[in-house]
């Protein structure tokens, strides 16, 4: 993959990522855009395919992963997510940073890679604080909130690995958060 070096944020659900992302792609916009990933699971209210995520089937979804297709794929909540090498390579014919925003698997599954990006954690101050974040966004049954929560505890738990992170960002702060971030992507 030709283009600058990518860069991978990645952190549970309710961390902010989408927050600081959504900030830097409009502050930024000449500068950096963002992979549109796919995914098998319903739009959501105000979700635009293409814009927010390619929404696919698991037959189609499975068949580019099989033609291999997707630099990394996971399944959550019993559907399929992943990102595609189009997906990136149409963001660096536009001679853009791509920037990522991946769960820990999908972290893991990229460092087999050759893509090289900038890894990023955008981590929650507690569980505690997550879990405040996630209710309030009333988007969730209480099922799948407590799925969101596990999954952070097991995200939070893995991104403690040696080296598998460059930057760790604690999101308590928006603001704070927001300038760590562009600290190190505006190097």
């Amino acid at each position: 993959m030709q283009g600058p070096r990518p860069v991978v944020l990645s952190g549970p659900s309710g961390a902010g990522k989408s927050t600081l992302l959504k900030k830097l792609l409009k502050d930024y916009e000449n500068i950096f855009g963002f992979s549109v990933s796919h995914t098998t699971r319903q739009p959501r209210p105000g979700e635009v395919n293409g814009r927010d995520y390619h929404f696919v089937s698991r037959e189609q979804m499975q068949k580019d992963i099989d033609a291999g297709e997707f630099i990394e794929h996971a399944e959550f909540s019993g559907n399929m997510y992943g990102t595609s090498k189009g997906a990136v390579q149409a963001v660096q014919a536009q001679n853009q940073i791509c920037v990522l925003d991946i769960d820990i698997q999908g972290v893991k599954n990229i460092k087999k890679t050759e893509l090289n990006p900038i890894y990023i954690s955008v981590q929650p101050p507690s569980i505690d604080i997550l879990e405040k974040r996630l209710r309030d966004r009333k988007t969730e049954t209480e099922e799948s909130l407590q799925k969101r929560l596990t999954a952070a505890r097991v995200d939070l738990e893995l991104s403690k690995e040696p080296g598998l992170f460059d930057l760790v960002i604690i999101n308590d702060d928006l603001e704070k958060a927001y300038s760590e971030l562009k600290e190190v992507l505006l190097e």
